[in-house]
C-alpha cells in the first residue's frame, strides 16, 4: 500500500470455469482499488461487499481473507469474509487463528465485518490457504483436513516460507497420490522478520 503498509488477500470464488474466473477478475479488481484508496480490512470489505452485491446477478461469491501489516510494528489487522482460518506460528509451533469470520463477499448487502489484530513478533509466520488445501480428497473420498496440515506445517515449523508451502505440497501430493481433484491449492506464507 505504501512504505509502511503491506496488504496481503487470500480469496477463493464459488463455481468453476469461466464465469467463476470473470467474477473473481472483477473481485480482485475491487479488492486492489479499495485497498489502494485506504481504510481498514474491515471498513474496505464493508465496501467492496456492496458495490458486488449491487450488480450480482449471477449470485456467485467470494470468500476474503484481507490484512494489513503495519511493517514498523508488526501488527496486522485483519478482516475476513467466510475465508479459511489462517494460521500463525508465533511459539515455535503453528496454531489454527480461529478469527472473527463475516459473511461471504456477495452475499448479502448490509453487512459489515469484523476486524481484529495478531501482533507479529520477529520469526512470527502467518499460513494462508483456500479450501481446496484441507479438502483435497484422496481415493477413498477422506479429506486432508485441517489436521493434516497443521501436522505437516510443523514438520519444519523454522523453515523458509519457500520451504513451509513446499512440505504442505507434498503433504497434499502424498494424501490423495493418483486421486482427481476438483478444485485449486492457492497458499500464502509470510515470516516477519522486524
Amino acid at each position: 500500500i505504501d512504505e509502511e503498509h503491506l496488504a496481503l488477500v487470500m480469496a477463493d470464488v464459488s463455481g468453476k470455469g469461466v464465469p467463476a474466473a470473470l467474477f473473481m477478475m472483477s473481485s480482485k479488481i475491487l479488492i486492489i482499488d479499495h485497498t489502494l484508496m485506504g481504510g481498514t480490512p474491515a471498513e474496505i470489505l464493508d465496501k467492496i461487499n456492496k458495490q458486488v452485491c449491487s450488480n450480482n446477478t449471477v449470485r456467485m461469491f467470494v470468500t476474503v481473507w484481507l490484512g494489513i501489516l503495519e511493517i514498523s510494528t508488526g501488527k496486522l489487522t485483519s478482516s475476513s469474509a467466510g475465508h479459511e482460518y489462517p494460521f500463525i506460528k508465533t511459539n515455535g509451533r503453528y496454531e489454527i487463528f480461529k478469527d472473527k469470520h463475516g459473511f461471504v463477499i456477495g452475499g448479502m448487502p448490509k453487512l459489515k465485518y469484523k476486524e481484529y489484530t495478531i501482533d507479529m513478533k520477529p520469526g512470527s509466520k502467518l499460513f494462508l490457504y483456500t479450501d481446496g488445501v484441507p479438502e483435497a480428497t484422496d481415493a477413498e473420498k477422506q479429506l486432508f483436513g485441517n489436521e493434516r496440515m497443521v501436522a505437516a506445517l510443523n514438520e519444519k515449523p523454522d523453515g523458509s516460507p519457500q520451504e513451509i508451502l513446499k512440505t504442505v505440497r507434498s503433504s497434499v501430493d502424498a494424501f490423495v497420490k493418483d486421486a482427481e481433484q476438483f478444485d485449486d491449492l492457492t497458499m500464502l506464507c509470510l515470516e516477519y522478520k522486524g
